[in-house]
C-alpha cells in the first residue's frame, strides 16, 4: 500500500510506472494533477480514489491497470487525456462529470468490461478511438453538448445495440458495431441527412433503424 501525503500537489509523470505489485493507493487531498504514465501498467491496482482537487489527468496515467474495478473522476477535471484509462479491462462503469469538456484519443479504448458509460453534459468532443473495443457497452447516450465524434470513437463496440446522437460522425466511428439495431437522432430526418458523416462510419454495422426524437 502507498499513501501520498497531504503536502504533495503533483504526482509527476512515470512515478509508479509498471509497479505491478501495487494493490492499494491513497492520494492526499492536496494533489491537483496526475502526470502522464503515473500509474501506467500498475496491473495489481484494484481501486483508487482521485481527490476532488484534481483538475488534470495525464495521458496514459492509468493505462493497463487491468484489475482496477472502479474509479471516480472528480468534478474538477476538465479533460481526460489520451489513453488515460486505456486497457482498464476491469472497469465496469464510468461517469464523466459535467466539468469535463473533452474526452481524449484512446481514453477508454479496450475497456471491454465497461457496461455503463455516462457522458457529462458539457463534453463537446469525443476523441479518436476514445471507446474503441469497449465490447461490453450495450447503449450510449451522447449529450446535446457534443459537436464532434472523432474517427473510430466507438469502433468495434460489438455489444452496442443502441445510440442516441445529435452531431457529426467521424470516419469508422461505429465500424464493427455489428449488433447495433437502433439509432436515436435528436432531430428530423432532414437534419439527419445534412449532418456530416465520415467514410465507413457504419461499416460492418448491423441492420439498424433510425428513430427521430
Amino acid at each position: 500500500a502507498v499513501i501520498i501525503g497531504e503536502n504533495v500537489k503533483i504526482i509527476p509523470a512515470d512515478t509508479f510506472f509498471n509497479c505491478s505489485s501495487l494493490t492499494t493507493l491513497t492520494i492526499g487531498n492536496s494533489v491537483t494533477s496526475i502526470g502522464s504514465y503515473a500509474f501506467h501498467g500498475c496491473a495489481g491496482l484494484t481501486s483508487i480514489t482521485i481527490p476532488d482537487n484534481v483538475t488534470s489527468i495525464g495521458s496514459y496515467a492509468f493505462y493497463g491497470c487491468a484489475r482496477l474495478m472502479s474509479i471516480t473522476i472528480p468534478d474538477g477535471v476538465t479533460s481526460i487525456s489520451g489513453a488515460a484509462f486505456s486497457g482498464c479491462t476491469g472497469l465496469t462503469s464510468i461517469t464523466i462529470p459535467d466539468s469535463v469538456t473533452s474526452i481524449g484519443t484512446w481514453a477508454f479504448s479496450d475497456c471491454n468490461g465497461l457496461t455503463s458509460v455516462t457522458i457529462g453534459n458539457n463534453v463537446t468532443s469525443i476523441g479518436f478511438c476514445a471507446f474503441k473495443g469497449c465490447s461490453g457497452l450495450t447503449n450510449i447516450i451522447i449529450p446535446n453538448s457534443v459537436t464532434s465524434i472523432d474517427d473510430g470513437a466507438f469502433r468495434n463496440c460489438s455489444g452496442l445495440t443502441s445510440i442516441t446522437i445529435i452531431t457529426s460522425i467521424g470516419s469508422d466511428a461505429f465500424k464493427g458495431c455489428e449488433n447495433l439495431t437502433s439509432i436515436y437522432f435528436k432531430g428530423t430526418s432532414e437534419q439527419w441527412e445534412t449532418i456530416k458523416k465520415g467514410s465507413n462510419w457504419d461499416y460492418s454495422v448491423g441492420s439498424y433503424t433510425i428513430y427521430y426524437i
